[in-house]
């Protein structure tokens, strides 16, 4: 038997925050506090003046993995994930192949298993080839191991085909997930339409290309009570819509990236392509809409939005290049910055990154209850280090948070009862 012991155990849904022992046998957590009778500890990790929490639960990270391994591979991006207390992330379908067949969501599952680090649960495509035309077999995604369902952020200009792609959801009780974007809205932008981007002479994206697509997708959902999710919301008028389609009893979350909590679009003055992400990083006011609605309940979860990138993915004019951050191993600490700046308390924050996640996806992880998988994150919330080439895991060293102090450094993680990283 294993036995953490010391730590500060925060456990948002047991609500549980107490420093104490946790036990763990077989995987499993056997105990708190008190060790079993009859049972003997055979190790120990010392974890005084560490925080233990659930291993965090990741809602959107690209791993690149089958298509894009010049970006990144399953390998290298669940080593990044589990350095940075993540112990389970789930994948966009758009891969190449994209996951609109079983064997494409096998394959993910089966490499991510014999890495043996992250557990990696795949998004189906929710059409085929994510054209917007024709349903993808759903079913039999979701029985290869598929956990919700997406279009990602290609769109399905037919409100008919999403309308059948929800009814057909609804049915099975799926899960659908929407990175709302209006394309034609989008077209060629690059950053949030406002007062930087007219200085910066680049092509801007309004507000209104989530807002207006957000509004669809919330009177489909209404019209076919489908569970849905709303991931990367950046626009604090969507908040609100979300929010209020919740109190007409909708069943609808959503969540936002952590980097559009901590930056605005004033930050891509210096036409710096790491600040490039999709959706862009809007004004000061959206940015205190999506804090308040993170407060309020209105948004449920926290995520990266990893999306790793080979060096020349960068290496272009701001416009030309890839947009997307390499998040991994940052999502907790800069989540913390939210907790110094007293915008969230700890447990609010663990929440948001565990319990609530699992909550959304259904699934048995994010918490420390007896009998629960004994995904663990133990972390040192005083240690201070900064990110930078050489220490970073991932492949993907697209990151604007480089070189920035950083304050709380995952120490151990472990999955199912073993250790898988240790600092």
């Amino acid at each position: 038997m294993l036995v953490i012991q010391n730590g500060r155990v925060v456990d948002p849904k047991n609500q549980l925050d107490q420093t104490c022992d946790l036990y763990i046998k077989n995987g499993k957590v056997a105990a708190i506090g008190q060790a079993p009778e009859g049972q003997s500890i055979s190790q120990s990790i010392d974890a005084s003046g560490k925080v233990v929490i659930p291993g965090l639960i990741d809602l959107c990270a690209h791993v690149r993995e089958p298509g894009y391994t010049q970006k990144a591979t399953i390998a290298s991006e669940t080593a990044a994930a589990v350095a940075g207390g993540i112990t389970t992330l789930v994948t966009p379908p758009t891969t190449k192949p994209v996951v609109d067949n079983p064997a494409v969501a096998e394959l993910i599952i089966d490499r991510a298993e014999a890495t043996g680090l992250a557990h990696v649960l795949p998004m189906g495509a929710l059409t085929q080839g994510l054209q917007g035309e024709q349903l993808s077999p759903m079913h039999a995604l979701s029985s290869s191991g598929c956990v919700a369902f997406s279009n990602a952020r290609q769109g399905i200009p037919s409100a008919l085909v999403l309308l059948r792609c929800l009814e057909y959801a609804a049915t099975h009780d799926f899960l659908v997930i929407f990175q709302p974007q209006d394309h034609e809205l989008a077209a060629k932008g690059c950053m949030h339409d406002d007062t930087t981007c007219t200085r910066l002479g680049l092509a801007g994206i309004p507000e209104t290309a989530e807002t207006v697509e957000v509004a669809r997708c919330l009177l489909l959902v209404e019209q076919t009570g489908v569970r849905a999710h709303f991931g990367q919301l950046s626009a604090e008028r969507s908040v609100r819509m979300v929010t209020d389609a919740r109190k007409l009893g909708l069943r609808v979350t959503a969540d936002v990236s952590i980097h559009h909590l901590l930056l605005t679009d004033v930050n891509v003055n210096g036409f710096n392509s790491l600040f490039h992400v999709i959706p862009p990083l809007r004004s000061q006011l959206d940015r205190a809409g999506l804090l308040h609605g993170l407060v309020t309940d209105g948004i449920q979860a926290i995520c990266s939005d990893h999306q790793p990138h080979d060096p020349a993915a960068k290496q272009a004019p701001f416009a030309a290049t890839e947009p997307g951050i390499s998040g991994l191993e940052t999502l907790l600490p800069l989540g913390l910055m939210l907790v110094k700046q007293q915008l969230l308390s700890l447990p609010q924050l663990i929440e948001k990154l565990t319990s609530a996640p699992a909550s959304i996806l259904q699934i048995n992880k994010g918490s420390l209850g007896i009998g629960s998988d004994a995904d663990i994150c133990i972390f040192d919330p005083e240690t201070q280090w900064q990110l930078s080439d050489e220490n970073c895991v991932s492949a993907g060293k697209n990151s604007p948070f480089m070189g920035v102090p950083l304050q709380g450094k995952v120490i151990h993680t472990l999955i199912n009862g073993k250790t898988v990283f240790q600092a």
